[in-house]
């Protein structure tokens, strides 16, 4: 089934955004272990995991447009040197794909693609589900100091 190429574009474009993700939060992941945050840890291998699921989605669906998946491209990392600003870097990445998921899931609708407008939305679903998460520990950190969140973070409970 061929695909508008308008279609097979976007879905490249996101695709380029979850291989780029692959690779922050893995390394994120592998810098809290390395530091004995385990929790922190647990939840960016996770991530990175759930990223490569997603990605795999994407070169299927690509593929089944008739198109051809774009595996060179890769954005740029934004990787932090301190647990604080790793959160920060890891939100900020998130939060840029959002409005790039919203404009391709409606060209999907309008072009009446129905399963890739479904792919983006399980897509944008958990980034949001991510965003919320990241948030919510950056809040933490404001209210009870860098330290204590720290010393929370030290198993995989959290």
């Amino acid at each position: 089934m061929q695909a508008n190429p308008q279609i097979i574009q976007l879905l490249n474009k996101v695709l380029t955004y979850k291989l780029t993700s692959i690779n922050q939060f893995f390394l994120h992941a592998r810098m809290f272990g390395n530091w004995g945050f385990e929790a922190l840890n647990k939840a960016c291998y996770k991530k990175s995991i759930q990223d490569m699921k997603q990605a795999d989605a994407l070169i299927e669906r690509i593929l089944f447009l008739e198109g051809l998946p774009n595996l060179q491209a890769l954005g740029a990392l934004r990787i932090g040197e301190k647990s604080q600003e790793m959160l920060s870097c890891n939100l900020g990445f998130i939060t840029d794909q959002v409005p790039l998921l919203r404009q391709a899931i409606a060209i999907c609708e309008a072009q009446q693609d129905y399963v890739s407008r479904d792919l983006l939305h399980t897509l944008i679903e958990y980034e949001e589900e991510h965003i919320d998460w990241l948030e919510a520990q950056l809040y933490q950190i404001g209210e009870m100091g860098i330290e204590k969140y720290l010393q929370s973070k030290l198993s995989e409970d959290d």
